[in-house]
């Protein structure tokens, strides 16, 4: 391969142009360009890596191995770009900073619309990018830096992280109405076992506090279905394919309407600490360092 700074984004912007619609003259005419144009832009990339990027068939061009590769990084570096020009662009419009905060499902359906709207009140020349993720991969993006605050649960380590306690998230045991607990107003953890969960997946923070909580009182989690969000839990539930443990701000009026039950856990974990973390204090950008101090604040307070 020769110098990958020989690479330029008009170039890459062709070829994915041409693997996306399996042809070289219908990428020219969306990018504008006369087919010898987006011919030889082809060419200089395949002499760039030294490798061919397309196989061309009756029905069109057929991606190469290296072309396959090479498309999953013209996405991102295409994206990338994108979100930059954009980041950037807002500055000529008055914005003054650009604030990365990834926050669990919790925290976003409970607390942080009200406090980011307050905190946004006052300073109207900032943007904030919210992400809602998973408590681990919050505590791995602050830990590398490509965020700046964080909000995740308690029981996820984080010991070279910055945190301090944020708020309290209640969680509940969710069951369909006619379920046999449904007719119980509290119930501890540990007399739900005998019945099949519905659960997040593997890796979560709220797994694995059920699996630690089953395994303490030797017992087993019977997990007879994953899925990728509360409200897919709620809706599994509902369908009386299970019972599940989701935060309390997940079970709105609507659902209960449709037919579940929330009924309060009364384990000592139910009631979860959401912490607020930064990689380090002293090294946040002077925005990031009002958010987290706000965020802060807010929590002591609320």
């Amino acid at each position: 391969m020769t110098n990958p700074l020989h690479f330029d984004l008009q170039s890459l912007r062709v070829f994915l142009l041409a693997a996306e619609l399996g042809s070289l003259t219908r990428a020219a005419e969306r990018a504008h360009l006369t087919l010898s144009a987006v011919s030889k832009r082809i060419c200089d990339l395949e002499k760039t890596i030294d490798c061919p990027l397309f196989i061309r068939q009756p029905r069109g061009l057929e991606l190469t191995p290296a072309g396959q590769e090479l498309l999953e990084h013209t996405r991102t570096i295409l994206d990338n770009v994108n979100r930059m020009a954009a980041d950037i662009g807002e500055f000529a419009t008055g914005v003054r900073g650009h604030l990365r905060l990834w926050a669990n499902t919790s925290a976003v359906l409970q607390f942080l619309p009200h406090d980011l709207a307050a905190f946004l009140a006052e300073r109207p020349q900032l943007r904030i990018s919210l992400e809602e993720r998973l408590s681990e991969e919050i505590v791995a993006a602050l830990d590398s830096g490509r965020i700046d605050v964080g909000v995740f649960a308690d029981n996820v380590p984080a010991p070279t992280l910055d945190v301090r306690p944020y708020r309290q998230s209640r969680l509940v045991l969710l069951v369909p109405v006619g379920h046999p607990l449904a007719k119980f107003g509290r119930i501890a953890f540990v007399d739900t076992l005998a019945y099949d969960y519905i659960s997040l997946a593997h890796g979560t923070s709220l797994l694995r506090l059920l699996i630690d909580s089953a395994v303490t009182a030797q017992r087993i989690l019977r997990l007879r279905m994953q899925v990728g969000s509360f409200d897919a839990i709620s809706r599994m539930v509902e369908a009386g394919l299970g019972i599940g443990v989701v935060p309390e701000a997940v079970v709105g009026g609507e659902r209960l309407a449709d037919g579940l039950r929330a009924i309060p856990l009364t384990d000592d974990w139910a009631s979860r600490t959401l912490w607020v973390g930064v990689k380090s204090e002293e090294a946040l950008p002077p925005e990031a360092r009002e958010l987290w101090q706000f965020l802060l604040r807010e929590g002591t307070e609320g």
